[in-house]
C-alpha cells in the first residue's frame, strides 16, 4: 500500500470450542474464525467478548478447538478492501464482520466461504442478502434494521430534555439508498411533527465536516441531535462527543455503548445480546447448516442508557421520570 507498513495485523485470541468436546476431541478438527474489523484490536476485542461469552454458554472451552484471530484496518478503512482480500486467502472457516458494509467487502470476494455479521443495519436493501426468511448465498447473522424505533429516540430525547423543537438529524448520505432514507425519514418526521418538533437533516461522510456542521446547527439554533449511527462511527466517536459538549447540544443514539463512551443518551437494541445471539449462528454452520439457509434474526431485547456526568457537563437536569424508566444510569 504505497510503501506504508503493513496493515495486516492479526490477534489470536485463543478462542477454542466445539459444538460438543467429546466430538471435537475424535475428529481433531480445529475451527478457524476470522473477524474483519475497521478499527483498532484492542477494540475490535471489546467488541467479540460477548459473542464469545455466547460460544462459551453453547460449550465452547477456549484453547482447544477452535481460533479466532482479528484482522484489523487499525482504523484505516480505506484498507478493508486488501484486508479482506488477505483474509479471504487465509480461508478461515467462518468470517465474521461487524455491518452490512464489511459483509458486502468480502462477499465481493468470495461466494463459497460463510459469512456471519454481529450487528448489521440493512441487509436487504443493501443487496446483501436476497430475504430475512432465506439469505441465499453465504450471509446470515443479526440484523438491527428497526426504523419504528427512531420515534420513541425522538420522545425520549423530547422529555429527557423538555424544550426541544428543532432537532438536526446527522446521518451519512452514502450509508444510504433513496428508498431507505425515505423509510427513515418518514418514521423521523411523523412522530417529530406530533410533538411539534422540526426535524433537519444534516448530512456528511467524512468526519472533518463535523466542525463546520455543529457550527451550522448552532446558526440554525438547534435544540438537539439525533444521530444516526453509520458503519464506522466508532473510529470518529469522540470527536464527535467533543463538539457536542464544546456546543452543549444534546444528542440520542442508538446504542447503550456509545453512552458508556460519554453520550448523553440512548435508546435501542441491547447490543450485548446481539452478539452473543450471533453464535449460534457459527455454531449452526460449523454443524453442516448452509448460511443461506439461515433466517436473519433480529433484536428482541432493548436499552435506554443515560450518562448523568455527561448531561452536568451540558448543564442538563435529566427529569425523575425518565431516570425511573432507564435500564442504566451512569453517574
Amino acid at each position: 500500500m504505497n510503501g506504508r507498513r503493513t496493515f495486516v495485523r492479526r490477534l489470536a485470541l485463543g478462542i477454542v470450542a466445539a459444538p460438543l468436546v467429546a466430538e471435537a476431541q475424535q475428529t481433531g478438527k480445529v475451527w478457524r474464525i476470522g473477524y474483519l474489523a475497521a478499527e483498532t484490536k484492542i477494540v475490535a476485542a471489546r467488541a467479540l467478548l460477548t459473542f464469545r461469552e455466547g460460544l462459551r454458554q453453547l460449550g465452547y472451552v477456549e484453547g482447544k478447538t477452535l481460533t479466532v484471530e482479528i484482522w484489523a484496518a487499525e482504523g484505516r478503512p480505506e484498507d478493508l478492501p486488501a484486508l479482506a482480500a488477505q483474509l479471504v486467502g487465509a480461508k478461515p472457516d467462518v468470517i465474521v464482520t461487524h455491518n452490512a458494509g464489511h459483509a458486502l467487502i468480502v462477499q465481493k470476494l468470495t461466494r463459497t466461504l460463510p459469512i456471519v455479521v454481529l450487528a448489521a443495519g440493512e441487509l436487504v436493501a443493501n443487496g446483501v442478502v436476497a430475504s430475512l426468511a432465506k439469505p441465499g448465498g453465504n450471509v446470515t447473522g443479526m440484523q438491527l434494521y428497526s426504523p419504528e424505533l427512531t420515534g420513541k429516540r425522538v420522545q425520549i430525547l423530547q422529555e429527557a430534555v423538555p424544550g426541544v423543537r428543532r432537532l438536526a438529524v446527522l446521518r451519512s448520505p452514502s450509508r444510504w439508498t433513496p428508498q431507505g432514507f425515505a423509510v427513515w425519514r418518514q418514521a423521523t418526521d411523523e412522530p417529530a411533527a406530533k410533538l411539534g418538533i422540526r426535524a433537519r437533516y444534516v448530512g456528511f461522510d467524512d468526519p472533518d465536516q463535523l466542525p463546520g456542521l455543529f457550527t451550522e446547527m448552532a446558526k440554525e439554533r438547534d435544540d438537539a441531535l439525533l444521530v444516526w449511527s453509520t458503519p464506522n462511527i466508532g473510529l470518529f466517536f469522540d470527536r464527535l462527543q467533543e463538539l457536542t459538549i464544546r456546543h452543549r447540544l444534546p444528542a440520542m443514539h442508538d446504542f447503550g455503548s456509545f453512552v458508556r463512551r460519554g453520550g448523553l443518551i440512548a435508546y435501542g437494541p441491547k447490543l450485548d445480546d446481539v452478539r452473543r445471539e450471533a453464535a449460534t449462528y457459527v455454531d449452526r454452520i460449523f454443524k453442516g447448516a448452509n448460511p443461506g439457509d439461515l433466517p436473519i434474526g433480529q433484536p428482541t431485547t432493548f436499552e435506554l442508557v443515560i450518562n448523568l456526568r455527561t448531561a452536568k457537563a451540558l448543564g442538563l437536569t435529566i427529569p425523575q421520570s425518565v431516570l425511573a424508566r432507564a435500564d442504566e444510569v451512569i453517574q
